[in-house]
Order: structure tokens, then sequence, then C-alpha cells
């Protein structure tokens, strides 16, 4: 897993582009900011959990976004770090609340909870398709596509 303290064993300088899909918020600050400090593309995705519509999806600049809790996030943190763009794909879907909860055990807090949290759940079907969308993003950026 990519994570600040082992960002150092990916050498990213010779990539083309890098995908953002990663859960943890201070692991995807980290790739944005060594991403946009090498002058290298980056999309991330912002959150698919507690949602049920794919085609809710859209691409856009992070600060374009309203609803996504794991945007708001990275808006303030990024913001804050002078980061002033970054392509997201992200979903105008207001997530559900949970109806059961999910503390067991094998439940996992994010970095630097203080109190436990219901981790949001995903169907196959959305994240896959915000994947799909960062992919064609991509490609579309590689090769000039018009409209890009």
């Amino acid at each position: 897993f990519y994570r600040p303290e082992t960002a150092n064993k990916l050498i990213i300088d010779d990539y083309d582009y890098v995908v953002d899909a990663i859960d943890t918020i201070a692991s995807k600050i980290d790739l944005v900011v060594t991403c946009k400090t090498k002058g290298i593309p980056v999309i991330s995705s912002m959150g698919a959990g507690n949602k049920m519509d794919p085609t809710a999806f859209r691409v856009g600049d992070i600060y374009e976004t309203s609803v996504d809790p794991i945007a708001k996030i990275m808006r303030s943190k990024l913001r804050k770090l002078g980061i002033q763009s970054l392509k997201v794909v992200f979903s105008t879907e207001i997530p559900t609340k949970p109806k059961y909860a999910s503390d067991g055990p094998d439940c996992i807090n994010g970095e630097g909870s203080k109190k436990p949290k219901n981790p949001p759940g995903s169907i196959a079907f959305v994240p896959s398709v915000a994947g799909l969308i960062m992919a064609a993003e991509v490609v579309r950026d590689l090769i000039d596509w018009p409209g890009n």
C-alpha cells in the first residue's frame, strides 16, 4: 500500500500519469502533493462508499465538489498546502447512512481516528465505474483528446 512512510519505495519520477484510488486521506494527500510537486499529472477518486448510483459520477476539479465527505476533507487540506487544482472523479449522490453498525473486531478506524467509526460500505458496480471513468480520463489526457 502507498503510505507517506513508504512513499520513498515508489519511484514515480518516470510515470506519465498517476491514478489515486487510495482509501486513506493522509496517503491520498501525500501522493497528490508528491505528483503536483514533480509535475506528474494525477487524477484522484473521491468516495464511492455508501453510494448506489454509478451514473452520478462526474469528472471535475476538487474545488467543484459539494456532497462528498472525502472531497470536503481533501479540499481543506489541499488548500492549506497551496494545491490550487486537482482533477477528480466524484459523485453527486449524497451518501446513504448504513442501516446496521459495523463496529465488530474486524472494523479498522481511519488514520488519526479518535473514536470508532463505521467504514463506508461499497457495492461492486459503484467503485468499478469510478475506476473506468478515471481510466478513460487518463487515456484522453495522454492522447490530447479534444475537450479534455
